[in-house]
């Protein structure tokens, strides 16, 4: 494996308020060894996909409690597609229902973190499936 830390963006987009579990995650990620780079509340799909190519990240985590995943997710692949940072490893959490998740798999979504996910299992995924 390489030297090179693996550098994640935390997102939570939309108008959702809330992000102590975006926090716990950023944190648990941190503590395995990554960089975190966490954007904070109420962030577009814009604005993610412009901070994640000036942050140099391998990774984009979004979390969602807001039920705009169906909107948003796709629109952060839609422009990461765009910009030719397709190759960045997307993955989401929060509360979405299951039946949304082949959905969000099809645009691009590699996995999808629901509530009680042990922290160790979101570690060994990215750690798995990123391209250093």
């Amino acid at each position: 494996m390489s030297s090179k830390k693996i550098r994640v963006l935390v997102a939570k987009p939309g108008l959702d308020g809330h992000d102590r579990g975006a926090k716990v995650v950023a944190r648990a990620l941190r503590d395995a060894g990554m960089e975190v780079i966490y954007t904070g509340l109420r962030q577009t799909p814009e604005m993610i996909v412009e901070a994640a190519i000036q942050e140099d990240v391998d990774v984009i985590g979004m979390s969602i409690l807001s039920g705009a995943h169906m909107a948003l997710f796709p629109k952060v692949m839609e422009l990461l597609k765009a910009e030719d940072a397709d190759d960045i490893l997307v993955v989401g959490g929060g509360i979405i229902p299951e039946d949304d998740i082949p959905e969000l798999k099809k645009h691009g979504i590699n996995a999808i973190f629901g509530p009680g996910t042990p922290l160790e299992d979101i570690v060994k995924y990215i750690r798995e499936n990123v391209k250093l």
